[in-house]
């Protein structure tokens, strides 16, 4: 049974090679164990329906969000694409900027966060562990507080690794752990929808090389993003 309808896709932009898009918050990006629908699926039966296309419909996942993640995504429609976004990828050209609420706001009110993480695959949870714990991977991230509201703390974040549920354990590692993240939030977590977001995507284009950025800010009306003025930075 599928729960996502293709005529309900944000789709920002499209051309014969990527698509960019909003993935809402928790609707997985990709399939999982899960088995539920996902936005991946989704876009592939939108391709098929819009552009009559016969057999399997190729598409090329190049990053990922967590579920409860919402914001801007891109996909490859084409094999060439998806290599060389990710290419971009491991070369550092392809950015990704969130904006996150915070319990709390850190002395440090910008600053780079660099920490090892493993992850704990019996109950899908992530750690701070030491360099030569087995499975440590390296994960860094650039921060600055942008505003600050009643113990809440607006932060932008431009994610310089892509490790699993990274800027919620950096974050709480610091004891300002996320809005709504019960996971990770201890005492100080606040119970709600996580606020967490990419909202900022920016690229060359797969074929012609165009510098691109695509951006989807959050829900302004929704908690607790509505307890701050939010504007999209270049």
């Amino acid at each position: 049974m599928n729960n996502l309808q293709t005529d309900d896709l944000a789709i920002v932009y499209e051309d014969n090679h990527i698509i960019v898009l909003l993935k809402p918050q928790m609707v997985a990006c990709c399939p999982d164990e899960s088995g539920d629908d996902n936005l991946f699926d989704c876009v592939k039966r939108y391709i098929k329906t819009a552009y009559n296309k016969p057999g399997n419909v190729y598409l090329g996942l190049v990053h990922r969000l967590d579920r409860p993640t919402g914001g801007v995504m891109v996909f490859a429609k084409t094999s060439k694409a998806a290599a060389r976004l990710s290419e971009q990828m491991k070369g550092g050209d392809f950015e990704k900027r969130y904006l996150c609420v915070l319990c709390g706001a850190p002395s440090n009110k910008k600053a780079t966060l660099e920490n090892y993480l493993r992850k704990n695959a019996v109950n899908n949870t992530v750690y701070v562990c030491t360099p030569t714990e087995e499975g440590a991977k390296f994960a860094s991230l650039g921060y600055e507080i942008k505003q600050e509201k009643d113990g809440l703390a607006l932060a932008e974040v431009n994610l310089h690794t892509g490790r699993t549920h990274q800027i919620r354990v950096q974050m709480a590692a610091i004891n300002c752990p996320l809005y709504g993240d019960m996971r990770y939030g201890g005492d100080k977590a606040i119970k709600g929808k996580l606020a967490l977001w990419a909202y900022s995507l920016r690229f060359n284009h797969p074929t012609t090389g165009e510098r691109m950025r695509f951006v989807i800010e959050p829900p302004k009306d929704a908690e607790p993003w509505r307890q701050f003025d939010i504007k999209i930075l270049n």
